[in-house]
């Protein structure tokens, strides 16, 4: 069976529409020949959550941080979405926990999964958030009955000085100038020594000065580096893949609202009913050439050839 062109045409465009479709969800985040799941979970503060953030199940990476919104119930809390794409089962009164994925910042999201009898949970369940406190909360702690403790120390010092001054008597004073002389002397030895110091440096100046030379090289390296990374222009590449992806999207719309050719198309089925009886047409008027040649030839003929009734 010969396909005709128009077939073939229409075929690669609706493969054309499914890869586009595949695509933009694809940069989206979501994969569609992943049976993923979304969860919903909300927090009063997500100081460090970003979009993408790993989802784990003991930590095991199932997922990511699809998008942060406020919450439409006006409370000011924060409605995070989940996308797993592991199929894991496990029960809704499991929880989403919010905890510092490391010691410079950043947060992550751990589903501490509930194995009871309760139903498992389905996509678009909401789970309970919770937060496990980090590093900061925990100096916190420890810092403040600290705190008290210096305070009283501090108290306590303060009564030993007055203590000391009046135990101090004459003889005691002697004894400590005659342990500041001392020290003095203590003193001028560190500064012999130091002599012998610059000395040394004296004698490998030459030495010192390639060190540091060296050094002035790999700096100025660095920079060049530094400077090639901040002239790549990231955030303009990012906003026109921003501007593209919201393009497409407009470009999607306006197909599925059966705007323009192509959306006339795929939603209006008179046109459809219109192409289907001229393909059809087309394929009897070939027919009727192919066994009736001479319908269609006798022009280009010398002699007439007299039409023949069917």
């Amino acid at each position: 069976m010969k396909i005709s062109r128009e077939v073939k045409t229409a075929i690669l465009i609706i493969a054309g529409i499914i890869l586009f479709i595949f695509g933009f969800n694809y940069l989206k985040g979501k994969n569609l020949l992943n049976a993923s799941r979304t969860f919903y979970t909300s927090y009063d503060n997500v100081e460090g959550l970003a979009v993408s953030t790993p989802v784990t199940i003991n930590g095991l990476i199932v997922g990511k941080v699809q998008n942060i919104a406020f919450d439409d119930d006006g409370s000011a809390r924060l409605k995070v979405t989940l996308l797993v794409e592991n199929s894991i089962p496990f029960s809704k009164n499991s929880k989403a926990e919010l905890y510092e994925a490391g010691l410079i910042g950043g947060k992550a999201i751990a589903i501490v999964p509930a194995f009871d009898d309760a139903e498992n949970a389905k996509s678009g369940t909401t789970l309970e958030g919770t937060i496990k406190a980090g590093l900061s909360e925990l100096v916190n702690q420890r810092l403040t009955p600290l705190q008290e403790k210096i305070e009283t120390m501090m108290v306590s010092a303060d009564s030993l000085l007055n203590n000391l001054n009046d135990v101090f008597d004459e003889q005691t004073k002697n004894n400590l100038k005659s342990s500041i002389a001392g020290l003095n002397a203590t003193i001028l030895s560190f500064k012999a020594t130091s002599n012998s110091l610059n000395q040394l440096i004296s004698n490998n100046k030459d030495k010192f000065d390639r060190t540091l030379t060296n050094v002035e090289n790999l700096s100025s390296n660095l920079s060049k580096v530094s400077d090639s990374l901040a002239n790549a222009n990231v955030g303009e590449t990012i906003k026109s893949l921003e501007s593209t992806i919201n393009n497409f999207d407009k470009l999607l719309a306006a197909m599925n609202a059966g705007e323009g050719s192509m959306g006339k198309l795929l939603k209006d089925e008179a046109l459809y009913n219109n192409l289907e009886g001229a393909t059809k047409e087309m394929k009897e008027l070939l027919r009727d050439i192919k066994l009736h040649p001479k319908r269609y030839f006798r022009v280009l003929s010398k002699k007439e050839i007299p039409y023949e009734q069917e």
